[in-house]
């Protein structure tokens, strides 16, 4: 983290780029976000200064965790957040709000404080992903496009992590093989596909076909051609052939339009021959259809034996994880793999479900909790200004603890932990080193945070992944990691449940 002027800088260089450029972000947000600040505006309640917090209760796909993603947007938004003189007519036009509060939003800019868990790091349900502080006007505006951004870039970056772990094989996170995002034609619409995008290379994807995210974020691009090429030519080989010659030095040939083992890989034997005659090589051949186990391996015994031993097989044709796993499994001769639909439409959990509740209210100087209680024990909110802490033992992540802000984070002494339910289920933390997760990133409306650069969080990523156990990264069944309440404040919800319960 690196406060004041580098950070607006790294802000203002983000800003620039086309994808944020020129947003009109100030009508992004729920009527219902709306009727509720002038609701603070009539009764003379707007300045009230309040902390809300941004967490989720489970995981998608019944994964072990979630890859915290989706801050740069948020910042962004929260950096140029105003309404302009066009979406105040157009308030103006619904009949609902008078004239002193469209002047009040006339004049709105953000001037809250914010602490958040840096992208790219590894998360579990209750966290505080966000914790904002402000005057309640201005925090009951930011709630939908927080939870927009947050929901959506967490859920793609976790479903890629996912399917690139998928291509493990059973061994280290530093042996993925390289997987290529290219749902652009799948998204629901542009900017999910960009940001989804940007989601997936954090998530351990290596590329993407999306042009525009790769302007946008300098993610690498990939793709060669797509069957139309191969139908648009009287043979397959003339379509390799005047394929290569525009990209000699990227030649990687789809094989399966017609036949892949009579037909697309013999020709792209003899394609790589004429290539190497130039002083070019066959760079790799793709298969998007049929029984990619059978067909990978006898590819690559065809091209073996013709002595392209380098020549990589990619893989694409509706992947997921489940079926990456099965390849694996099977023992496929693949050494690339592109996901599309399943990856950016988050196949199989088509949301997060993060939620923006509010945990404290300033009165007389001090902050008094806030709690929402629920038959469901897991929307009973924990209450107060919190901080996340994260315990390592031999540099593995072992358990975290939500604490409230001002208690002091242990610095070394065992620490017990209990679930917050089932009380009984006790772990006892010893010879651990502890990181708190909440940094600042603004401070009454300034940023402070110098945002990372994409390079730098997708590192981040695999060395959180790296620090997970096994058991925990397991896609089905995973062991699931301690997240626990501190004494104090387990008391505290306790004691508040209790009094909103029986009131009198």
């Amino acid at each position: 983290m690196s406060m004041g002027a580098n950070a607006v800088r790294r802000m203002e260089e983000i800003s620039s780029l086309p994808i944020y450029r020129h947003r009109q972000e100030g009508l992004l947000t729920d009527l219902y976000q709306l009727t509720m600040m002038y609701g603070f505006y009539k009764s003379g309640r707007m300045e009230q200064h309040v902390v809300f917090d941004v967490f989720y209760r489970t995981n998608p796909c019944d994964n072990g965790y979630v890859i915290c993603a989706g801050l740069e947007q948020a910042a962004v938004y929260l950096h140029h957040l105003q309404f302009y003189s066009e979406e105040i007519s157009y308030l103006r036009s619904l009949g609902l709000f008078d004239e002193g509060f469209l002047a009040e939003l006339e004049q709105f800019r953000f001037t809250g404080t914010v602490h958040a868990i840096p992208e790219g790091t590894v998360v579990f349900p209750h966290e505080p992903l966000i914790r904002v502080e402000g005057r309640i006007f201005e925090l009951q505006l930011i709630e939908s496009a927080l939870l927009c951004f947050v929901n959506h870039q967490s859920l793609i970056a976790t479903k890629a992590a996912r399917i690139v772990q998928a291509t493990l094989g059973g061994g280290v996170i530093e042996d993925t093989q390289p997987t290529s995002e290219f749902g652009l034609r799948r998204a629901q619409n542009g900017d999910a596909a960009i940001f989804g995008a940007r989601a997936s290379y954090i998530g351990g994807c290596t590329s993407t076909s999306n042009v525009t995210a790769g302007y946008n974020f300098a993610i690498p691009v990939s793709g060669t051609q797509a069957h139309s090429w191969i139908q648009s030519f009287d043979s397959e080989i003339e379509a390799f052939r005047v394929y290569v010659a525009a990209f000699p030095d990227r030649a990687v040939l789809l094989v399966d339009t017609y036949d892949v083992l009579h037909s697309g890989v013999p020709n792209a034997i003899v394609v790589g021959r004429e290539l190497r005659e130039k002083g070019f090589d066959l760079l790799g051949v793709r298969i998007d259809s049929g029984d990619l186990s059978y067909l990978s391996k006898a590819s690559r015994r065809l091209l073996d034996e013709a002595g392209f031993q380098n020549t990589q097989i990619i893989a694409s044709d509706d992947l997921d994880e489940d079926t990456i796993r099965d390849l694996m499994l099977q023992g496929a001769k693949i050494d690339g793999w592109g996901v599309g639909t399943a990856l950016i439409t988050a196949k199989g959990c088509p949301a997060l479900g993060g939620v923006y509740k509010l945990a404290a209210e300033e009165k007389e100087g001090r902050f008094i909790p806030r709690i929402k209680v629920s038959e469901n024990p897991l929307k009973v909110t924990n209450p107060g200004k919190k901080k996340v802490v994260r315990f390592y033992v031999n540099q593995q992540a072992s358990a975290d603890l939500i604490m409230l802000d001002d208690e002091v984070t242990p610095q070394g002494e065992p620490v017990t932990l209990f679930d917050p339910i089932h009380t009984y289920k006790r772990k006892t933390v010893r010879d651990y080193t502890v990181k708190e997760l909440l940094v600042p990133i603004f401070e009454k409306g300034e940023i402070v945070y110098e945002l990372p650069q994409l390079e730098d969080i997708r590192s981040f990523t695999q060395r959180e992944l790296a620090a997970l156990s096994s058991e925990t990264r397991r896609p089905k069944n995973p062991h699931i990691y301690h997240v626990d309440l501190s004494l104090p404040l387990w008391e505290l919800k306790r004691d508040l449940v209790a009094r909103r319960r029986n009131p009198l």
